[in-house]
């Protein structure tokens, strides 16, 4: 018996809380709460209309380390698996610790006053994890997370040493908005709007932000999208992980409206995170612009189309040069009828509860903290295939 708390009532959490619904046989009693008790009840009433299965809700301030810690000792959670904000990762590590109950992540930590995607600060929890004996696994989303995934499978699978890796996010759907952003806006306009940065032959080599552009022909049908050059938490670690890596390099699609109404938003000061005095109280110019952006919950029955994310990976096996694509496909329409979102809080939700599986049942151990790359990939590469997450790989 396994029992899961999961923190935070948004679309990937409200993702996770249906996908480990679907797996009763490992996730024998799922939690769920959240700062707001109607959107727990909300997805456990949508979870129980779809699989029949009944979620207990509760009331959680994420920020306070005392709270978290009385609900982990009501519930007594086998595992904690934290869908909240990125801010949030520091403290409810620290109730982990507190409790003595293991840790799951999609994201990682970033402080609330400044756009900076750092592992040091959950990296600094290595020791007191492995004191307690305990297992913190970071990032265990899509990118990051599944991308992590690719990367040791190729290295077990099919090189030697891995020279060069491009990891490519394209999301082809369409929700028809004038602008929206496809997960919590303030995370993901500041994740755009901060300058890029990617490994090379040692050393980050940084660039301002969206100013390098490549187009790429995604496969099945998709066909070619511009991707423009960012940073991402993943690349710190793999760095680290894989072998032989002398370039490492993170891409995202963005069309023309939606760069057209972030550079006009960005111009006026909306997209700041700097604090301004309104009506006598201080307020991010950020947080207001989230305010009246579309929920992105709201997105899932109008967005059409499929996501493509994956790595293209060059390197050595047995001293030949070998090239290889690996990904997965996920159609928005498919994500909406199964659980309700639309394929970005799929991707991420659906490899957090493959995470969390991964931990519960054992094929994934250890004391400490952990990167998805450190671990053997296959029991998870299978899962993706059985879950809803099925990737190709070929070679170029």
């Amino acid at each position: 018996m396994s029992k899961v708390l999961i923190i935070g009532a948004g679309g990937v959490g409200s993702v996770a809380v249906h996908k480990c619904a679907q797996v009763p046989e490992v996730f024998t009693e799922i939690h769920l709460a959240s700062r707001t008790k109607s959107k727990c009840d909300a997805i456990a009433k949508s979870v129980k209309e779809r699989t029949g299965v009944d979620v207990p809700t509760y009331a959680v301030d994420a920020d306070n380390v005392a709270e978290t810690v009385e609900l982990i000792n009501k519930v007594k959670p086998d595992l904690l698996v934290n869908l909240a904000l990125p801010y949030q990762d520091l403290p409810l590590m620290d109730a982990c610790l507190e409790t003595g109950v293991n840790y799951l992540d999609t994201a990682n930590y970033e402080p609330p006053d400044e756009a900076k995607f750092e592992y040091k600060w959950q990296w600094a929890y290595q020791e007191r994890f492995k004191e307690a004996g305990l297992m913190a696994l970071l990032g265990s989303g899509f990118d990051p997370g599944v991308t992590n995934v690719f990367a040791a499978h190729a290295m077990k699978h099919h090189f030697d040493e891995i020279h060069e890796l491009d990891i490519i996010d394209c999301n082809a759907g369409d929700h028809g908005q004038p602008f929206a952003t496809n997960f919590n806006p303030e995370i993901n306009i500041r994740e755009i709007t901060q300058r890029g940065r990617y490994w090379e032959r040692g050393e980050w080599v940084e660039t301002d932000p969206l100013s390098w552009a490549m187009e790429y022909d995604f496969p099945e049908g998709i066909g070619k999208k511009k991707c423009y050059l960012m940073y991402h938490e993943e690349l710190e670690s793999l760095v680290m992980h894989i072998k032989g890596l002398k370039r490492a390099r993170f891409w995202m699609t963005f069309g023309d409206a939606y760069l057209n109404h972030l550079k006009v938003l960005e111009g006026i000061g909306m997209t700041s995170i700097e604090p301004i005095e309104y009506n006598g109280q201080q307020i991010q110019p950020l947080q207001f612009l989230k305010a009246v952006l579309p929920e992105p919950g709201s997105l899932g029955p109008l967005t059409k189309g499929r996501t493509c994310i994956g790595n293209v990976m060059k390197g050595l096996k047995d001293g030949k040069e070998k090239k290889m694509y690996v990904y997965n496909i996920c159609s928005h329409e498919a994500a909406y009828e199964e659980v309700g979102s639309q394929a970005i809080s799929y991707t991420t939700g659906v490899p957090a509860m493959i995470g969390a599986m991964m931990m519960l049942t054992g094929k994934w151990t250890g004391e400490g903290v952990f990167h998805m790359e450190q671990l053997d990939p296959d029991p998870f590469m299978d899962a993706l295939n059985k879950h809803g997450l099925p990737w190709q790989e070929v070679e170029l």
